[in-house]
């Protein structure tokens, strides 16, 4: 099965108890569910660089994504089925590996930075200790990701409401908790 289809997320039963696991093969399965949208809805190079943008930062958590971004500089009308083989079993690959508490704490600092303006002193200081307490192991990651959703409802940003870092699978699941 996995022969006949490589970009499958697979994951044994057994190892699906691990948080980080779980949580990695979920986000797979539901970056697969939107890449299968995307070619249902028509590719193109500009969907397949919007595809890439609102993913960027679930890659950045991973992997240096810039790799995905050289590919996809490449990207026109007449080679974009190529480029989009190449892209998505990249990506695939790349999402394999758990994203590690560093990278994570690496996405945060640079969507803090999207509110480098609004924030208050008070705010900034309060969202850099949650940040650091998340790098040392003290809280989850939902700590820190449930401060700067609330302080995007405030401030929204294009970029980070595309984006699906902060909300890569529906709430209900509820597994970024255990992170």
């Amino acid at each position: 099965m996995m022969r006949n289809n490589p970009l499958l997320p697979v994951e044994e039963e057994g190892r699906l108890g691990d948080p980080a696991l779980r949580e990695n093969f979920i986000q797979r399965v539901y970056v697969l569910y939107r890449w299968k949208q995307l070619i249902a809805e028509g590719l193109t190079p500009q969907t397949l660089t919007t595809f890439h943008a609102r993913h960027k930062l679930i890659i950045m958590s991973h992997a240096d994504y810039r790799d995905l971004g050289q590919l996809l500089a490449t990207v026109s009308k007449k080679n974009v089925e190529s480029i989009a083989e190449q892209y998505i079993t990249q990506l695939m690959v790349i999402l394999k590996t758990i994203a590690k508490r560093a990278n994570h704490v690496n996405v945060l600092q640079h969507i803090q930075g999207y509110l480098k303006k609004e924030l208050s002193p008070d705010d900034k200081a309060e969202l850099c200790e949650l940040i650091e307490r998340y790098r040392d192991g003290e809280i989850p990651l939902i700590v820190p990701l449930t401060l700067l959703k609330h302080h995007f409802r405030k401030y929204p940003d294009a970029y980070i409401d595309e984006s699906y870092y902060m909300s890569p699978y529906p709430q209900e699941l509820r597994l970024i908790n255990a992170l």
